[in-house]
């Protein structure tokens, strides 16, 4: 019987497991194409048409091409766009409250994390504060509602301490409306963010800081040239997720304003407008087209915060 080169005996008893990869990770490809490729494409499409309903009588689904983006960037009657408009405000209700979320959030994971003051009780404080995470928008943003109504207890205690001789109308103030929307924001999601900051900085390696203590830096300087930028990475993730998270507010203005973005709709923001028009006239073919151009501006946005934050070694 002619046996067989070493060689080709090799070939047969060797198995590839390339298959058996390609087969776990099938369901993670599989959930996204079915709830996030396809309803994505499937909004580009309607973009493109108009298809509302207007009382009781359905209008398309009508091919008009780019009429409904040209809809949305048209002056009003007083000249204003309202889509420019509730992405600044969106914007500014992002920024409000995203801005003190990171930076309070870095100083507490350092803090929480210096070996030097070797804080005690680290799970229990990491518990309080990422327990407002937990709370729901909706019921936060009433408990807000409640707490700075005209009969709230904010009111009754200015009253009461002599500050003001009347209730004081919160939510017909512009500054205090956005205030409190960036303040719950805040709330809501620094807990979050310092567990993140304080889980990548315990993953340096802490010789590093050793190594830079003996050299004689001092606490700035380990910060600026160790922690940050071995940081750098978590750190564009927190910051790129908070605005894809601030460009799709919604639960929280509108909650705290019924729905009307007030005063004078300085506080509606993109997916208010959206939601405006998916409840009132089921108008997909415009809702659509607000959802493509967020799309837009959310990947605009990142990569312009991804690029600036990350530089070639």
């Amino acid at each position: 019987m002619k046996r067989l080169p070493d060689s080709r005996k090799a070939k047969r008893k060797s198995i590839s497991y390339a298959k058996w990869g390609y087969l776990f990770i099938a369901p993670f490809f599989l959930t996204y194409a079915i709830f996030n490729l396809y309803p994505l494409i499937l909004t580009i499409y309607n973009s493109f048409f108009e298809n509302y309903r207007s009382g009781l009588k359905q209008v398309g689904p009508n091919f008009v091409g780019l009429a409904n983006y040209v809809k949305l960037f048209t002056p009003d009657a007083n000249g204003t766009i309202d889509i420019l408009k509730y992405a600044g405000n969106t914007v500014v209700l992002w920024l409000g409250g995203a801005i003190p979320q990171i930076v309070i959030a870095l100083l507490l994971a350092i803090f929480f994390t210096s070996h030097r003051l070797n804080i005690r009780g680290q799970q229990f404080f990491k518990t309080v504060i990422y327990m407002p995470n937990l709370i729901m928008a909706s019921a936060f943003s009433m408990l807000f509602f409640t707490l700075f109504s005209n009969v709230g207890p904010v009111n009754q205690l200015l009253i009461q301490w002599g500050v003001v001789d009347t209730a004081i109308d919160f939510f017909s103030i512009k500054i205090t409306v956005r205030s409190l929307i960036c303040l719950m924001n805040f709330l809501l999601w620094f807990g979050n963010t310092t567990i993140l900051l304080m889980a990548g900085i315990m993953g340096i390696d802490q010789n590093l800081f050793e190594a830079a203590e003996i050299d004689g830096a001092g606490s700035i300087q380990v910060f600026f040239k160790v922690t940050l930028p071995l940081l750098m990475p978590i750190l564009v993730y927190t910051i790129i997720t908070a605005l894809i998270g601030g460009l799709q507010m919604f639960d929280v203005p509108q909650v705290l304003t019924n729905g009307a973005g007030t005063p004078n709709r300085s506080s509606m923001t993109l997916i208010m407008y959206l939601n405006n028009y998916l409840r009132t006239s089921k108008n997909y073919g415009m809702a659509g087209a607000i959802s493509v151009i967020i799309f837009i501006i959310t990947g605009l946005l990142s990569l312009m915060v991804y690029r600036s934050l990350t530089k070639k070694d």
